[in-house]
């Protein structure tokens, strides 16, 4: 680990889909001398573009072009996890730190946002191929019960929205609980930040999200869905990336009408953004101060206020 850990504090742009935290991050990056670390766990793919929402386009102001890292580094068909992007993200962040710029990481995905913050290690835990399969078939009920029965640090900051992450949290608490103790299994060393969250009013949110889908719908989503089918990526791994891909995929298999598949993909959209925004609460209660965003201010505002406050933050830091 260089020095620049220690003296480059990191800026935190987060919220819910479509609540515009990248067009924020552009203004600051702009305005600070920045560059952007995306902390979105699906725009790691090359190829998965409309869907993923990856507007490369849109890293650009009066002209200029903002750098951007851990953005198409990943074929479409891989998998990746929080482990692999701590790795990822130390990396960018030294590069970011060599051009003498101000890191600004920049997403949607709690969980990566948190490994990063806590400076936890649980994301290094190995893989129990015997006790996922184990646990493939149990219900997510019982799967929930058999969480809350361990007794570790790690409860408190789990992910289980899912039945993946969930597994993945048993997993994890089954290792702490067997196999390492807190003196052997220490945490990375946390990065010095400031959280800045977007969160706009529900309605505002959800109107954002319905014509965002039919504009992607009408912009060829469904095209990039089924091409990554052409090359050769099963249903099963396309799937795996959950929401547009997964919704469009049944469609696209004849499992479901296209319809249906809008309604349902719409829905899951929705209560996707509910989610990310449950998690951000729970960073709150896990002590990770965020600072909320006026949402009378334009993006303008906003940015200039988070300038403001990184650059006091700044100073504060190297006192």
């Amino acid at each position: 680990m260089s020095d620049t850990k220690a003296t480059v504090p990191l800026l935190v742009i987060l919220g819910p889909t479509a609540s515009g935290k990248t067009h924020l991050a552009v203004k600051v990056a702009a305005m600070l001398g920045g560059e952007i670390i995306s902390a979105d766990s699906r725009q790691v793919y090359r190829d998965m573009d409309i869907g993923t929402g990856k507007d490369l386009a849109e890293y650009e102001s009066d002209g200029r072009k903002i750098r951007y890292h851990l953005i198409d580094i990943r074929d479409a068909g891989e998998q990746y996890n929080v482990n692999e992007f701590q790795k990822d993200f130390e990396t960018a962040y030294e590069k970011v730190g060599a051009h003498e710029n101000v890191p600004i990481l920049c997403g949607g995905t709690g969980f990566y946002i948190l490994s990063l913050l806590k400076g936890h290690a649980y994301a290094s835990i190995p893989v129990n191929v015997t006790l996922r399969s184990e646990l493939e078939d149990i219900p997510k009920e019982l799967l929930l019960a058999r969480f809350g029965s361990y007794d570790t640090a790690y409860q408190h900051i789990a992910d289980t929205s899912t039945r993946k992450r969930l597994i993945r949290a048993i997993e994890i608490s089954e290792f702490l609980t067997h196999q390492a103790g807190t003196e052997t299994f220490p945490n990375k060393q946390p990065y010095p930040y400031i959280v800045f969250g977007l969160n706009p009013a529900v309605e505002i949110r959800r109107e954002r999200i319905s014509n965002r889908l039919a504009t992607r719908l009408k912009s060829g989503l469904i095209d990039e869905v089924e091409g990554l089918l052409a090359r050769g990526l099963t249903a099963e791994q396309l799937i795996y990336y959950g929401l547009e891909y997964k919704w469009i995929t049944l469609y696209l298999t004849g499992e479901l009408p296209y319809e249906e598949m809008v309604t349902r993909l719409e829905t899951e959209i929705h209560r996707f953004a509910k989610r990310q925004m449950t998690f951000f609460r729970k960073m709150e209660k896990d002590g990770i101060d965020i600072h909320w965003l006026d949402n009378e201010n334009n993006a303008e505002q906003q940015a200039q206020m988070i300038t403001l406050k990184y650059q006091q933050f700044l100073q504060n830091n190297s006192e």
